[in-house]
């Protein structure tokens, strides 16, 4: 494996608990919601939505104003009336979103021997605010809203070489995605794949295909960082 200088992590799922977090919150704003099926139902928009920007159909939209297009349909389809001030309190959820128990300190281990960039659909407030309230510690967020390319866009991936004037094979890509890591690695990027089998809930399955095509398969962040620190 070629040592890379950049390491890019997806976040949502990767790096933060989305499901677990969005579920505490829905319920702590809507009483007696099924907060598993609401985060559920919420997240399951946000493919169609990003299609809808990529189709044209909509303009460039940050992931915040997706979040809340989405949100103003669920509620409709959930029976809930919330008012404004409601609205925009559960939608900066995405703000706030716990990290896995292993997040931070791993991390922190590799920012010791490698950058640590964010590459994620989230606009920047959001990463920013996240990175804030998790004390994540990156040393820079890079967001599909510098590049106005959502993943899996190639402009995303191979923008974060262009940035830090490598090639792509200097970047590795971190996520618990497949596709991601696929679109990544088409675009000449390393790859990493991290099991997060609860990311969409303690109850849902997580389906996992073959991961031997990846560079990297670590159980969690101190996993990773045992692996490429002691390979650097």
């Amino acid at each position: 494996m070629h040592r890379p200088s950049v390491l890019a992590f997806d976040v949502f799922g990767t790096v933060v608990d989305w499901h677990g977090s969005i579920s505490r919150e829905a319920v702590s704003i809507i009483p007696g919601i099924d907060g598993d099926a609401f985060a559920s139902a919420w997240r399951a928009g946000y493919q169609p939505a990003m299609a809808e920007v990529r189709s044209g159909k909509l303009g460039w939209t940050k992931i915040d104003a997706l979040h809340r297009l989405i949100l103003d349909r669920l509620l409709i389809d959930f029976g809930i009336d919330l008012d404004e001030a409601s609205r925009q309190h559960l939608n900066r959820a995405w703000h706030r979103l716990d990290p896995w128990p292993d997040t931070v300190a791993g991390l922190t281990r590799l920012k010791s021997t490698f950058n640590i960039v964010t590459l994620s659909n989230g606009n920047l407030s959001l990463l920013s605010n996240m990175a804030k309230n998790a004390r994540l510690p990156w040393d820079l967020i890079l967001s599909a809203e510098v590049f106005r390319h959502y993943k899996p866009d190639p402009e995303t991936y191979l923008g974060v070489a262009e940035l830090f004037d490598l090639t792509p094979q200097d970047v590795m890509m971190v996520a618990t995605h497949e596709d991601d890591l696929q679109a990544a690695q088409g675009c000449g990027l390393q790859t990493a794949y991290v099991h997060r089998p609860h990311e969409y809930g303690a109850e849902v399955p997580k389906a996992v295909g073959d991961l031997s095509v990846f560079d990297v398969e670590a159980r969690d962040f101190n996993d990773l960082a045992d692996q490429l620190v002691r390979k650097t």
